[in-house]
C-alpha cells in the first residue's frame, strides 16, 4: 500500500509554498491529499475553532479547503473525516519564511505537524527561509531541490510517534547548501514579540517579532544562516519537564 500523505499549511490553500509541498509529496507517493485553510493563518499556533461551525469546500480531486479554519482544524478534518483512512505522513508547509527558535510556539506551520503527530502520523513542518532585507519575495529553490530528499531522510530514521520534526531550508543558492544538520531550536532570553503602536493615539497596535540576541551558533538560527544547512529539529509531544517532576515528588504539600 502506498504511503498516504496529508498536506496542510498556514499560508492558505492558494499559497505557492503549498504547491511546492505538493510536488515534494508526489515525488514520494501518488496518494496525496490536501486539506488547507482558505486564507492566511500565520501565527495561529495550535488554535482550534470552537463554538462555531466550520465548513469545507472541495477544490479538486483530493484537495479541500476549510473556510476560516486553522491548520490544526484542517488536519483534524482530514484525518478524521475527509480521508477514508488516516494519513501515514502529515507535511505542513512549505511556509513562506523561516520558523525558528521560540517562534515555533505560535507557528501554524509547526502546529499542523504537531496535530498530525497527535493523530498518529509521522509529521514534518517545512519552511523556506527568506532574507527580508532583500525583499519579501521568497525563493523556493532549496525547498524544491531538497524537499523530497529531506523527507526521505527523516522517514528512514523515524522511530515511534512521540516526535514531530521542524525543517528549515536556508536562504542561499542551492549549490551552497552544506547538508542537513540536526539541531536544537533556539531558546530566546525573552519572548520575541513586542507591542508597537501603529497610530499616534496608541489605540491601534501590531505585535511584531524581533530576534533577541545573543544566539547560540550551534542552534537552528545560526546553523541555518551561517552554515547554510537544512536544519531539522525533533520536537516532543510530551512536554512535561521530567527532571523537575522527579525533583518535586514528595516536596509539594498542602
Amino acid at each position: 500500500m502506498a504511503l498516504r500523505i496529508l498536506l496542510t499549511n498556514d499560508d492558505g490553500v492558494d499559497a505557492p509554498g503549498l504547491a511546492v509541498m505538493a510536488d515534494i509529496a508526489r515525488a514520494i507517493s501518488d496518494d496525496v491529499w490536501i486539506v488547507a485553510p482558505d486564507g492566511n493563518q500565520s501565527g495561529a499556533g495550535h488554535r482550534f475553532t470552537l463554538g462555531r461551525e466550520l465548513h469545507y469546500e472541495q477544490r479538486a480531486d483530493r484537495t479541500f479547503t476549510v473556510i476560516g479554519g486553522s491548520p490544526a482544524d484542517c488536519v483534524v478534518t482530514g484525518m478524521t473525516h475527509l480521508l477514508d483512512r488516516p494519513a501515514d505522513l502529515v507535511l505542513s508547509g512549505v511556509n513562506a519564511g523561516q520558523n525558528l527558535g521560540d517562534v515555533i510556539n505560535c507557528s501554524g506551520t509547526a502546529a499542523g505537524a504537531r496535530e498530525g503527530a497527535l493523530q498518529g502520523a509521522i509529521a514534518i513542518a517545512m519552511s523556506q527561509a527568506n532574507n527580508y532585507e532583500h525583499g519579501r519575495e521568497v525563493d523556493w529553490a532549496n525547498a524544491v531541490r531538497y524537499g523530497a530528499a529531506t523527507v526521505r531522510a527523516i522517514l528512514a530514521v523515524v522511530e515511534g510517534r512521540q516526535t514531530y520534526y521542524n525543517v528549515n531550508f536556508p536562504w542561499c543558492p542551492p549549490d551552497e547548501v552544506s547538508g542537513i544538520s540536526v539541531v536544537q531550536h533556539q531558546r530566546f532570553s525573552r519572548s520575541p514579540f513586542r507591542y508597537y503602536a501603529s497610530d499616534n493615539a496608541g489605540k491601534f497596535f501590531v505585535a511584531v517579532p524581533e530576534t533577541p540576541l545573543p544566539l547560540d551558533p550551534t542552534h537552528d538560527f545560526e546553523v541555518l544562516r551561517q552554515d547554510k544547512a537544512i536544519t531539522v529539529t525533533p520536537l516532543l509531544l510530551q512536554q512535561t519537564d521530567m527532571a523537575t517532576t522527579e525533583r518535586l515528588k514528595g516536596k509539594l504539600a498542602l
